[in-house]
């Protein structure tokens, strides 16, 4: 009897489990939903619906937000002027849109996702490094994102109701929360919810509604700024104090800082919304629409900043604190709403779409977008607690920040794999086997670990002192002032040779395939080759490989 109720308890427990089973489409290329669900498979044609005005939208919903906004201030207090940083921000721009663009294509072409692409160049299970590292940056900045988002919601309410100013903090100082500032996360949280559970296809409106809401508040701000100070202020009348090599580094610093804004994570990952786009050349206006956004919106930020001190006294650089000196109360809700509005988007195209994607591919048996957005959502918007790291762990923020020394090598192996290594010719159906020809020794492909070797050390001492500026580095520092290019370079430098010396055999083929009637590797090396043990279970399945 007992032995029965202990298996019908066993049997209720998998019940229970089964119920939050994905069922995997009858097309996919996976033997199985271990490794893959529809979420993660090639987009269907009929699902390809990110036009050219799409792709306007989306960087429009990316460019225009707080962060960007106060792109240029670490810039000018290191003694660049506001001549001198504009362009640092607009050639940085200029490289990280031709990054993006080029693994962009890559997506336009396949139609799969950045966790699936990423397996041709690292190897099917070294891949994994690529999507825990990008996961925890998205659910990251998801909490910062949204601790951002709170203080628009703590403009808003102030300038419906004063008196929210005057609410009572029930809550310890050692929280580094006010009981004000809690409810105002709270209702942003759940403010920017739902959106979390739109489709990536139908997502595409919410862009359509900041592009059409949010740029006019920004030329409102910036036009207020030049109408009220005769001229934009004192930041555009001041010169820069450097000179010579100081300069120069103090540039190149500047143009590092621009390539480590948030979109240097879409290098990496942009094929997570290019898969989308019905054809390559949808998605070529990034080259175009990404500098001139954010380098518009770093402008805005340049203006509004400098009539600030002509106003107040004081250099605003975060938007919202100058909001908060206002003293209309219908313009600081309507400018506090459209950055609002601007940050629920960024949070969704840069970070929780994106951490969804990282969280299918990791568990594609159990999760799927939607339900990976729920877990971003959940994870980054309280287990991580922004306002205690923005508090306390200064130090650990800075490390975040700094990610670029790895996110940098990584899009270069993964634009040197493809258009130089592979010569543009991928085997979509093997991405999606662990035992196909994209599997290398053991799931890793040594060449793209060799690259990553060689290419972070070097920013590392520059990482180091700017987590705790007490650690002396000497001339360690000026690599982490160019740490993205460095990194990009050294690594697509590296891969490419090591893949031309050593080259993967049976892994470079003539031409894509998109189905699963593709030749056997050119050596018959178990390299490349599908395993006998993956042979076993498809034919065990009836699936054909």
């Amino acid at each position: 009897m007992a032995n029965e109720t202990e298996t019908a308890v066993r049997q209720r427990h998998s019940t229970g489990i089964k119920r939050w089973e994905l069922s995997p489409e009858p097309a996919t290329f996976a033997s199985s939903n271990k490794w893959s669900n529809s979420d993660m498979d090639v987009v269907p044609e009929h699902k390809r619906t990110w036009g050219t005005l799409v792709w306007c939208y989306y960087w429009l919903s990316d460019a225009l937000n707080v962060a960007s906004y106060e792109l240029a201030s670490s810039m000018l207090a290191v003694g660049l002027s506001w001549r001198q940083a504009l362009p640092a921000i607009a050639v940085g721009h200029i490289i990280i849109a031709c990054a993006i663009t080029a693994n962009g294509t890559i997506g336009a072409r396949l139609h799969v996702p950045f966790p699936v692409l990423n397996r041709s160049s690292f190897g099917f299970y070294f891949s994994y490094f690529s999507v825990v590292s990008r996961l925890i940056l998205g659910m990251f900045w998801f909490g910062i994102q949204t601790y951002t988002g709170s203080e628009c919601v703590y403009q808003m309410l102030k300038a419906i109701w004063p008196s929210t100013a005057n609410i009572p903090n029930r809550l310890p100082e050692s929280s580094h929360i006010t009981t004000t500032g809690l409810m105002c996360y709270f209702l942003f949280w759940l403010l920017q919810f739902p959106f979390l559970l739109i489709s990536p296809q139908k997502v595409r409106w919410l862009f359509l509604a900041k592009a059409v809401i949010v740029p006019p508040a920004f030329l409102a701000m910036m036009i207020w700024a030049f109408a009220t100070t005769g001229g934009g202020g004192e930041i555009f009348r001041q010169e820069g104090s450097l000179s010579g090599s100081k300069l120069g580094w103090a540039w190149m610093a500047a143009l590092n800082s621009t390539l480590g804004n948030f979109c240097k994570t879409q290098a990496v990952n942009i094929p997570d919304f290019t898969r989308y786009a019905p054809n390559p050349r949808s998605q070529y206006i990034q080259l175009i629409i990404i500098p001139i956004a954010f380098t518009f919106c770093a402008f805005v930020g340049i203006a509004c900043t400098s009539a600030g001190y002509v106003h107040y006294g004081v250099y605003y650089w975060d938007p919202l604190r100058l909001i908060d000196n206002w003293d209309n109360r219908a313009a600081s809700f309507f400018a506090s709403f459209a950055f609002a509005l601007a940050t629920i988007c960024t949070n969704i195209s840069a970070n929780s779409i994106s951490a969804a994607n990282d969280f299918t591919a990791l568990l594609p048996r159990w999760v799927n977008i939607r339900r990976g957005q729920i877990l971003c959502a959940l994870i980054g918007g309280w287990v991580i607690l922004p306002w205690e790291i923005l508090a306390t762990a200064i130090g650990f923020l800075q490390f975040m920040a700094g990610y670029t020394v790895f996110l940098g090598p990584i899009a270069g192996i993964m634009i040197a794999d493809y258009y130089i290594v592979k010569h543009q010719a991928i085997d979509v159906p093997a991405l999606y086997k662990p035992h196909g020809r994209y599997r290398y020794h053991g799931g890793v492909n040594w060449r793209a670990l060799a690259a990553l070797i060689v290419s972070v050390p070097p920013n590392l001492p520059g990482l180091i002192n700017a987590i705790n500026p007490a650690i002396d580095v000497g001339g360690g520092i000026y690599p982490y002032n160019i740490a993205w290019l460095l990194g990009f370079t050294l690594a697509a430098g590296v891969y490419s040779i090591t893949s031309f010396v050593w080259p993967a055999q049976g892994t470079n083929i003539p031409h894509t395939l998109h189905d699963e009637a593709h030749p056997a590797p050119r050596d018959g090396s178990q390299e490349g080759s599908i395993g006998e043990e993956e042979k076993k279970k498809d034919n065990a399945t009836g699936k054909q490989v």
